[in-house]
């Protein structure tokens, strides 16, 4: 049973309305985030940046590891021009965020995409 809740197809993509435009949210099954979007201005520009973490995600060279001001690691995921196309939160630790990495890799490419606003 246990192997049901950790499936890839429990992991989702979703996709939503903010006060100032779309973003994206990659969710874990067990419903942590993985990985979130910038805000972008229209909904299929988020659309697309789902699609690009797809196509990115399974790559341990697209990430990088990096560390905010407060020294927390966190990384980044790159599009194969260089641009951040996702980023993760804050862990307390750098063995958490390469766990971040492989939950990434493990479900970003398959994951199922979930409108919140469907029009």
């Amino acid at each position: 049973m246990q192997s049901d809740i950790l499936s890839p197809m429990a992991a989702k993509y979703e996709v939503k309305k903010t006060k100032t435009g779309f973003v994206f949210n990659l969710k874990a099954p067990n419903g942590k985030y993985i990985l979130s979007s910038e805000v972008y201005d229209e909904k299929q520009s988020a659309m697309n940046g789902v699609s690009s973490v797809q196509k990115n995600s399974g790559s341990e060279r697209q990430y990088e590891v990096r560390e905010s001001k407060k020294k927390e690691p966190y990384f980044v995921l790159l599009a194969k021009n260089g641009e951040i196309i996702g980023k993760s939160e804050m862990y307390n630790s750098k063995k958490g965020c390469r766990n971040g990495i492989a939950s990434c890799m493990k479900f970003g490419p398959d994951a199922r995409v979930v409108d919140l606003n469907p029009v």
